[in-house]
């Protein structure tokens, strides 16, 4: 018989407790549930809301069910109706009436609440470090194609030459940016609700916040309605977890580009490459196209998260038992993708060649061409226009910028010289770009240099 029958005169439903459970995915919360609970006794136990000994005893019995279950010899119930109601069930089976003193001054509205905020926040300590390690490599591979010169592309076409390095740094700045979210989110998440109860606190003179102490809350929740009814932390956290995963995704996109023929910036290493069953040529990029994939799904559970939660009347509603499947989703597969993309992009061959033979075509120097006339007086305007139509020369000649003669060049405009070359050499329009950000080897080595020191200043 469930532990809260007494109201009632006949057993539940089996379909509706089947419908009604949540054992199958809160059992992950098993430690956190016990830990919080063990917490709850002692401070029970120290405002002398029950005797001592029976906190003694509470926390002992609570500390074999949490051995028990992480080596196996305790296995969990699929008939339980939660993770909650397991375990206080085994610890009065364990220890008698001793065993119904834990849940005194509790509700399992703030049990779960505190749950799920005390797991999360364990969650986000493991994503950051994931992200942390995807930057590391990244940063890695930087320091290596300082010099490596790529085209840059607007609306899918060459647009100016950078260097590979500066090109992935843009993805570490997009992490770095994701760490900062997820460290803002888990510092709104440090409030505990334990003490809330059900809705309206109690009247056992709890110390809520030795409670909080002993768990490691930084704070406690300031209204009990607000305690137990707040999934703000999921939402925040799905969030958080969405746009890292677009910016995966986005990273993910360009090594599909990459490694396709029609690039061929990069080539994956066996291990993170795929076959076809019919075509024995094909080497597929499945790893990164399934990373493409899942963020879509990711952005569901954020929807189902918002859903649910957009028209629900306080205080605790059963609706609410559905943000854990989502939640956990969203975390299971952010770890998952960060897991594989970053010994997949650690393992890559970067084809500097194919990336230089990319930059040299496409006029990706036509802008310096025209900062070359600026630089001789000519209003850029002016200038901009006169080399428009020399890449329209160019084309209809089918040649390119570096082989047209000077002579062809003065047809145009008397500024042009010799030292046009030089000007829209690739080397040059890379190197001369040292503006802080920019892609110039010297500024790129700068960037990680001030990346690596924020990442160090990083208070996870």
């Amino acid at each position: 018989m469930a532990m809260w029958a007494g109201r009632f005169s006949k057993e539940i439903d089996k379909t509706v407790n089947d419908f009604n459970s949540s054992i199958s995915f809160d059992a992950r919360m098993y430690r956190h549930d016990i830990r919080g609970s063990m917490a709850h006794a002692r401070m029970l136990g120290e405002q002398g809301i029950i005797e001592k000994s029976e906190s003694e005893k509470i926390i002992a019995g609570l500390q074999g069910i949490l051995d028990d279950l992480d080596s196996g010899k305790l296995q969990f119930d699929p008939n339980a109706e939660d993770i909650h109601m397991f375990v206080e069930q085994i610890l009065t089976d364990r220890l008698g009436d001793t065993g119904k003193r834990l849940h005194t001054a509790r509700s399992r509205n703030d049990q779960v609440a505190l749950d799920i905020k005390y797991y999360l926040k364990d969650e986000c300590d493991e994503i950051i470090k994931l992200v942390l390690d995807l930057i590391e490599t990244i940063i890695q591979t930087a320091e290596k194609h300082y010099d490596t010169v790529m085209p840059g592309y607007t609306h899918m076409q060459r647009a100016q030459p950078v260097t590979f390095a500066h090109h992935i740094m843009a993805y570490a700045q997009m992490l770095y940016r994701d760490i900062d979210r997820l460290i803002d989110c888990k510092r709104r998440m440090d409030v505990m609700p334990l003490g809330s109860c059900a809705l309206a606190g109690t009247t056992y003179p709890l110390n809520r916040r030795r409670t909080a102490e002993l768990l490691g809350f930084s704070d406690v929740t300031a209204n009990s309605l607000d305690g137990v009814s707040d999934r703000d932390f999921c939402c925040e956290l799905a969030s958080c977890i969405s746009i890292l995963m677009m910016h995966m995704s986005r990273f993910s996109e360009e090594i599909i580009l990459w490694c396709s023929w029609e690039f061929k910036f990069i080539e994956l290493d066996d291990a993170y490459s795929t076959g076809s069953s019919i075509m024995p040529q094909k080497k597929n990029p499945d790893v990164t196209e399934l990373i493409r994939g899942k963020t879509g799904r990711v952005y569901g559970d954020l929807m189902t998260l918002l859903s649910m939660m957009k028209n629900l009347p306080l205080a605790y509603n059963k609706d609410m038992q559905e943000d854990k499947e989502a939640i956990f989703d969203a975390v299971d597969t952010v770890k998952l993708c960060l897991g594989t993309f970053t010994p997949m992009f650690a393992t890559m061959t970067v084809l500097k060649d194919n990336m230089r033979r990319a930059a040299a075509k496409g006029f990706i120097n036509a802008t310096d061409c025209a900062d070359y006339l600026v630089r001789k007086g000519l209003p850029f305007r002016s200038a901009y226009k006169i080399t428009g139509s020399l890449v329209a020369y160019c084309i209809e000649k089918d040649t390119v910028l570096e082989e047209l003669p000077v002579a062809e060049y003065k047809k145009f405009s008397e500024l042009f010289d010799e030292d046009i070359y030089d000007a829209i050499s690739l080397d040059t329009c890379v190197n001369n770009r040292n503006v802080e950000g920019g892609p110039a080897p010297e500024a790129v080595a700068s960037q990680v240099e001030k990346l690596r020191t924020k990442l160090r200043e990083l208070e996870v």
